[in-house]
Protein backbone atom coordinates (compact mmCIF):
# COMPACT_ATOMS: atom_id res chain seq x y z
CA UNK A 1 0.00 0.00 0.00
CA UNK A 2 2.91 2.67 0.93
CA UNK A 3 4.47 1.78 -2.57
CA UNK A 4 1.07 1.93 -4.22
CA UNK A 5 0.65 5.39 -2.50
CA UNK A 6 4.28 6.83 -3.22
CA UNK A 7 4.09 5.73 -6.72
CA UNK A 8 1.10 6.95 -6.93
CA UNK A 9 1.84 10.87 -5.43
CA UNK A 10 5.27 10.82 -7.87
CA UNK A 11 3.40 10.00 -10.90
CA UNK A 12 0.70 13.20 -9.82
CA UNK A 13 3.99 15.37 -9.56
CA UNK A 14 5.36 14.15 -12.75
CA UNK A 15 1.98 15.07 -13.93
CA UNK A 16 1.53 18.21 -12.63
CA UNK A 17 5.37 19.13 -13.86
CA UNK A 18 4.10 17.86 -17.15
CA UNK A 19 0.92 20.35 -17.07
CA UNK A 20 2.93 23.18 -16.17
CA UNK A 21 5.13 22.93 -18.87
CA UNK A 22 2.80 22.46 -21.09
CA UNK A 23 1.06 25.56 -19.51
CA UNK A 24 3.86 28.16 -20.43
CA UNK A 25 2.89 29.63 -23.31
CA UNK A 26 5.98 32.11 -23.82
CA UNK A 27 5.78 35.42 -26.29
CA UNK A 28 8.28 37.99 -27.39
CA UNK A 29 8.21 40.95 -29.21
CA UNK A 30 10.65 43.23 -30.66
CA UNK A 31 11.38 46.87 -30.46
CA UNK A 32 12.36 48.54 -33.95
CA UNK A 33 14.85 47.57 -35.97
CA UNK A 34 13.69 43.98 -35.94
CA UNK A 35 14.90 40.50 -34.78
CA UNK A 36 17.84 40.10 -36.67
CA UNK A 37 19.20 43.48 -36.00
CA UNK A 38 22.73 42.07 -34.97
CA UNK A 39 22.60 43.59 -31.52
CA UNK A 40 19.53 44.79 -29.40
CA UNK A 41 16.63 42.08 -30.47
CA UNK A 42 19.01 39.80 -31.52
CA UNK A 43 19.97 39.18 -28.49
CA UNK A 44 16.72 38.71 -27.36
CA UNK A 45 15.88 36.19 -30.15
CA UNK A 46 18.83 34.28 -28.99
CA UNK A 47 17.75 34.10 -25.10
CA UNK A 48 14.24 33.22 -26.49
CA UNK A 49 15.94 30.39 -28.48
CA UNK A 50 18.30 28.51 -26.30
CA UNK A 51 15.14 28.42 -24.06
CA UNK A 52 13.16 26.85 -27.01
CA UNK A 53 16.39 24.49 -27.87
CA UNK A 54 16.81 23.38 -24.17
CA UNK A 55 12.89 22.92 -23.08
CA UNK A 56 11.39 22.14 -26.51
CA UNK A 57 8.83 24.86 -25.20
CA UNK A 58 8.16 27.22 -28.10
CA UNK A 59 6.59 30.58 -28.48
CA UNK A 60 5.75 33.45 -30.67
CA UNK A 61 7.04 36.62 -31.25
CA UNK A 62 6.39 39.74 -32.94
CA UNK A 63 8.38 42.94 -34.63
CA UNK A 64 6.86 46.23 -34.32
CA UNK A 65 7.06 48.60 -36.85
CA UNK A 66 6.01 51.38 -35.30
CA UNK A 67 3.96 52.55 -31.72
CA UNK A 68 0.68 52.68 -32.63
CA UNK A 69 0.97 48.67 -32.83
CA UNK A 70 2.27 48.19 -29.15
CA UNK A 71 -0.60 48.01 -27.24
CA UNK A 72 -2.68 46.29 -29.68
CA UNK A 73 -0.13 43.92 -29.88
CA UNK A 74 0.75 43.42 -26.07
CA UNK A 75 -2.70 43.18 -25.54
CA UNK A 76 -3.55 40.19 -28.13
CA UNK A 77 -0.25 38.42 -26.71
CA UNK A 78 -1.99 38.52 -23.15
CA UNK A 79 -5.51 37.52 -24.71
CA UNK A 80 -4.13 34.87 -27.11
CA UNK A 81 -2.70 33.26 -23.20
CA UNK A 82 0.81 34.04 -23.78
CA UNK A 83 2.57 33.72 -20.50
CA UNK A 84 5.22 35.14 -19.60
CA UNK A 85 5.26 37.97 -22.25
CA UNK A 86 8.74 39.97 -22.43
CA UNK A 87 9.36 43.26 -24.58
CA UNK A 88 12.76 44.39 -25.33
CA UNK A 89 13.39 48.09 -25.26
CA UNK A 90 11.88 50.79 -22.79
CA UNK A 91 9.26 51.97 -25.29
CA UNK A 92 6.92 49.44 -24.61
CA UNK A 93 6.38 51.09 -21.07
CA UNK A 94 3.52 53.27 -22.04
CA UNK A 95 1.24 50.19 -23.70
CA UNK A 96 2.65 47.82 -20.19
CA UNK A 97 1.57 50.54 -17.94
CA UNK A 98 -2.37 49.83 -19.20
CA UNK A 99 -2.23 46.40 -20.30
CA UNK A 100 -0.71 44.71 -17.22
CA UNK A 101 -3.72 46.38 -14.94
CA UNK A 102 -6.02 44.42 -17.27
CA UNK A 103 -4.30 41.24 -17.26
CA UNK A 104 -2.95 40.72 -13.24
CA UNK A 105 -3.20 36.69 -13.95
CA UNK A 106 -0.44 37.51 -17.04
CA UNK A 107 3.45 37.80 -15.77
CA UNK A 108 5.33 40.58 -17.57
CA UNK A 109 8.84 41.41 -18.20
CA UNK A 110 10.54 44.75 -20.16
CA UNK A 111 14.01 44.96 -20.54
CA UNK A 112 15.50 48.68 -20.13
CA UNK A 113 12.59 49.94 -18.24
CA UNK A 114 11.06 50.33 -14.89
CA UNK A 115 7.33 49.44 -14.73
CA UNK A 116 6.17 49.14 -10.95
CA UNK A 117 3.06 46.67 -11.40
CA UNK A 118 2.66 44.15 -9.12
CA UNK A 119 3.01 41.63 -12.14
CA UNK A 120 5.87 43.01 -13.97
CA UNK A 121 9.71 42.34 -13.89
CA UNK A 122 11.80 44.88 -14.65
CA UNK A 123 15.40 44.28 -16.17
CA UNK A 124 17.92 47.09 -16.23
CA UNK A 125 21.35 47.03 -17.09
CA UNK A 126 24.34 48.80 -15.86
CA UNK A 127 25.70 50.17 -19.16
CA UNK A 128 27.94 52.96 -17.74
CA UNK A 129 30.07 49.92 -16.33
CA UNK A 130 30.54 47.82 -19.35
CA UNK A 131 30.75 51.26 -21.47
CA UNK A 132 33.67 52.18 -19.06
CA UNK A 133 36.07 48.91 -19.87
CA UNK A 134 35.39 49.69 -23.36
CA UNK A 135 36.25 53.09 -23.36
CA UNK A 136 39.91 51.59 -21.80
CA UNK A 137 40.08 49.81 -24.44
CA UNK A 138 39.16 52.05 -26.91
CA UNK A 139 41.73 54.70 -25.21
CA UNK A 140 44.56 52.28 -25.01
CA UNK A 141 44.30 51.02 -29.02
CA UNK A 142 43.55 54.59 -30.48
CA UNK A 143 46.94 55.75 -31.92
CA UNK A 144 45.81 59.58 -32.77
CA UNK A 145 44.18 60.10 -29.35
CA UNK A 146 41.01 60.81 -30.95
CA UNK A 147 38.14 58.18 -30.55
CA UNK A 148 34.53 58.26 -31.57
CA UNK A 149 30.60 57.43 -30.26
CA UNK A 150 27.75 56.62 -32.49
CA UNK A 151 24.80 57.07 -30.34
CA UNK A 152 20.65 55.87 -31.84
CA UNK A 153 18.34 57.56 -31.46
CA UNK A 154 19.00 60.70 -28.41
CA UNK A 155 17.57 59.39 -25.22
CA UNK A 156 18.79 59.19 -22.04
CA UNK A 157 18.92 55.42 -21.77
CA UNK A 158 21.76 56.10 -24.43
CA UNK A 159 23.29 58.72 -22.21
CA UNK A 160 24.34 56.21 -20.02
CA UNK A 161 26.45 54.17 -23.25
CA UNK A 162 28.07 57.26 -24.10
CA UNK A 163 29.02 58.73 -20.64
CA UNK A 164 30.22 55.65 -19.00
CA UNK A 165 32.30 55.20 -22.65
CA UNK A 166 33.69 58.77 -22.14
CA UNK A 167 34.56 57.95 -18.53
CA UNK A 168 36.57 55.41 -19.55
CA UNK A 169 38.64 56.99 -22.24
CA UNK A 170 38.98 60.16 -19.99
CA UNK A 171 40.42 58.39 -17.10
CA UNK A 172 42.28 56.41 -19.50
CA UNK A 173 43.66 59.03 -21.42
CA UNK A 174 43.44 62.37 -19.69
CA UNK A 175 44.59 64.26 -23.26
CA UNK A 176 41.97 62.04 -25.23
CA UNK A 177 39.11 63.58 -27.10
CA UNK A 178 36.07 62.06 -27.96
CA UNK A 179 33.93 62.89 -31.01
CA UNK A 180 30.28 62.51 -30.73
CA UNK A 181 27.15 62.14 -32.52
CA UNK A 182 23.67 60.90 -32.44
CA UNK A 183 22.02 59.44 -35.66
CA UNK A 184 18.24 61.45 -35.12
CA UNK A 185 15.80 61.34 -32.14
CA UNK A 186 13.10 59.49 -33.55
CA UNK A 187 12.68 55.74 -34.08
CA UNK A 188 13.86 55.54 -37.10
CA UNK A 189 18.12 56.45 -35.90
CA UNK A 190 17.82 52.39 -35.00
CA UNK A 191 17.45 51.48 -38.22
CA UNK A 192 19.84 53.39 -40.75
CA UNK A 193 22.82 51.96 -41.57
CA UNK A 194 23.43 54.38 -44.34
CA UNK A 195 23.48 57.55 -41.82
CA UNK A 196 25.91 55.21 -39.49
CA UNK A 197 28.44 54.93 -41.73
CA UNK A 198 27.93 58.45 -42.70
CA UNK A 199 28.72 59.81 -38.96
CA UNK A 200 31.46 57.50 -38.62
CA UNK A 201 33.36 58.46 -41.62
CA UNK A 202 32.91 62.05 -40.54
CA UNK A 203 34.50 60.98 -37.35
CA UNK A 204 37.14 59.76 -39.16
CA UNK A 205 37.76 62.29 -41.29
CA UNK A 206 38.50 64.30 -37.82
CA UNK A 207 41.13 61.82 -36.49
CA UNK A 208 38.92 58.91 -34.71
CA UNK A 209 40.63 56.06 -35.24
CA UNK A 210 38.59 54.11 -32.78
CA UNK A 211 34.74 54.30 -32.92
CA UNK A 212 32.09 52.73 -30.63
CA UNK A 213 28.35 52.79 -31.30
CA UNK A 214 25.36 52.58 -29.51
CA UNK A 215 22.67 52.68 -31.99
CA UNK A 216 20.87 49.18 -32.84
CA UNK A 217 21.07 48.13 -36.56
CA UNK A 218 22.41 51.53 -37.39
CA UNK A 219 25.34 50.28 -35.76
CA UNK A 220 25.73 47.87 -38.70
CA UNK A 221 27.12 50.81 -40.70
CA UNK A 222 28.97 52.81 -38.12
CA UNK A 223 31.40 48.92 -38.05
CA UNK A 224 31.26 48.91 -41.68
CA UNK A 225 32.46 52.20 -42.55
CA UNK A 226 35.14 51.86 -39.51
CA UNK A 227 36.53 48.59 -40.98
CA UNK A 228 36.33 50.32 -44.82
CA UNK A 229 39.07 52.91 -43.40
CA UNK A 230 41.15 50.36 -41.93
CA UNK A 231 39.88 51.72 -38.26
CA UNK A 232 38.39 49.61 -35.58
CA UNK A 233 34.98 49.94 -34.32
CA UNK A 234 33.17 48.79 -30.74
CA UNK A 235 30.62 46.80 -31.23
CA UNK A 236 27.30 46.80 -28.91
CA UNK A 237 25.00 44.48 -26.76
CA UNK A 238 25.42 41.22 -29.03
CA UNK A 239 28.85 40.04 -29.93
CA UNK A 240 29.61 41.78 -32.82
CA UNK A 241 33.07 40.82 -33.46
CA UNK A 242 32.62 38.52 -36.06
CA UNK A 243 30.94 41.21 -38.52
CA UNK A 244 34.32 42.20 -39.35
CA UNK A 245 37.44 40.02 -37.76
CA UNK A 246 40.75 41.90 -36.68
CA UNK A 247 38.36 45.38 -37.67
CA UNK A 248 36.07 45.24 -34.16
CA UNK A 249 38.15 46.08 -30.95
CA UNK A 250 35.44 43.94 -28.97
CA UNK A 251 32.02 44.51 -28.01
CA UNK A 252 30.46 45.65 -25.00
CA UNK A 253 27.86 42.84 -24.37
CA UNK A 254 24.77 43.61 -22.91
CA UNK A 255 23.18 40.45 -21.93
CA UNK A 256 19.77 41.08 -22.90
CA UNK A 257 19.81 36.73 -23.72
CA UNK A 258 20.09 36.41 -19.93
CA UNK A 259 17.21 38.72 -19.07
CA UNK A 260 14.68 36.72 -21.38
CA UNK A 261 15.94 33.56 -21.17
CA UNK A 262 15.67 33.85 -17.25
CA UNK A 263 11.89 35.15 -17.70
CA UNK A 264 10.71 32.50 -19.51
CA UNK A 265 13.04 29.49 -17.47
CA UNK A 266 11.33 31.01 -14.44
CA UNK A 267 8.18 31.03 -15.89
CA UNK A 268 8.58 27.51 -16.41
CA UNK A 269 9.53 26.55 -12.92
CA UNK A 270 6.70 28.54 -11.08
CA UNK A 271 9.31 31.21 -9.56
CA UNK A 272 8.48 33.99 -11.54
CA UNK A 273 8.67 37.62 -9.45
CA UNK A 274 7.95 40.83 -10.35
CA UNK A 275 9.93 43.84 -9.26
CA UNK A 276 13.51 45.47 -10.91
CA UNK A 277 16.48 43.10 -11.51
CA UNK A 278 19.55 45.20 -11.72
CA UNK A 279 22.15 43.70 -13.89
CA UNK A 280 25.83 44.77 -14.23
CA UNK A 281 29.59 43.47 -13.91
CA UNK A 282 29.06 41.25 -10.87
CA UNK A 283 26.39 39.79 -12.47
CA UNK A 284 27.62 39.05 -16.06
CA UNK A 285 25.04 41.10 -17.28
CA UNK A 286 27.15 43.42 -19.08
CA UNK A 287 30.74 43.05 -20.33
CA UNK A 288 33.12 43.28 -22.89
CA UNK A 289 33.70 40.61 -25.80
CA UNK A 290 37.23 38.52 -26.33
CA UNK A 291 37.27 35.73 -28.91
CA UNK A 292 39.29 34.72 -31.90
CA UNK A 293 37.83 37.71 -33.88
CA UNK A 294 39.95 40.38 -32.06
CA UNK A 295 42.48 38.72 -29.69
CA UNK A 296 45.31 39.77 -31.65
CA UNK A 297 43.95 43.49 -31.29
CA UNK A 298 44.38 43.33 -27.34
CA UNK A 299 47.80 43.01 -25.82
CA UNK A 300 48.25 41.63 -22.69
CA UNK A 301 48.65 45.07 -21.28
CA UNK A 302 45.38 45.96 -22.56
CA UNK A 303 43.55 42.88 -20.85
CA UNK A 304 45.54 43.67 -17.58
CA UNK A 305 43.98 47.15 -17.82
CA UNK A 306 40.90 46.26 -18.34
CA UNK A 307 40.53 43.70 -15.91
CA UNK A 308 41.54 45.82 -13.45
CA UNK A 309 39.24 48.07 -14.21
CA UNK A 310 36.19 45.76 -14.19
CA UNK A 311 37.44 44.38 -10.54
CA UNK A 312 37.46 48.11 -9.51
CA UNK A 313 34.09 48.87 -10.43
CA UNK A 314 32.59 45.74 -8.91
CA UNK A 315 34.30 46.57 -5.60
CA UNK A 316 33.31 50.33 -5.97
CA UNK A 317 36.71 51.65 -5.91
CA UNK A 318 35.62 53.12 -9.70
CA UNK A 319 32.47 55.20 -9.48
CA UNK A 320 31.20 55.48 -13.20
CA UNK A 321 28.85 57.99 -13.32
CA UNK A 322 24.86 57.41 -14.46
CA UNK A 323 23.81 59.73 -16.90
CA UNK A 324 20.37 58.80 -15.86
CA UNK A 325 21.14 60.09 -11.91
CA UNK A 326 21.51 63.84 -13.38
CA UNK A 327 21.26 63.70 -17.23
CA UNK A 328 24.27 64.99 -17.36
CA UNK A 329 27.87 63.65 -18.11
CA UNK A 330 31.19 65.27 -15.72
CA UNK A 331 33.21 64.86 -19.32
Amino acid sequence: MKRFVLGLLAATAMCATAFAQEEIKPGLLFDFGGKFDKSFNEASYNGAELFKKETGIDYVDFEVSNDAQREQALRRFAEDGRNPIVMAGFSWASALEVVAEEFPETDFAIIDMVVDKPNVRSVIYDEPAGSYLVGVLAAMASKTGKVGFVGGMQVPLIGKFECGYVSGVMETNKDATVIRNYTGDTPAAWNDPTRGAEIARSQIDQGADVIYHAAGGTGVGVLQAAADAGKLGIGVDSNQNGMHPGKVLTSMLKRVDVAVYRAFEDAKKGEFTAGVNLLGLAEDGVGYALDDNNASLITAEMKAAVEEAKAKIISGEIKVHNFMDDNACPY
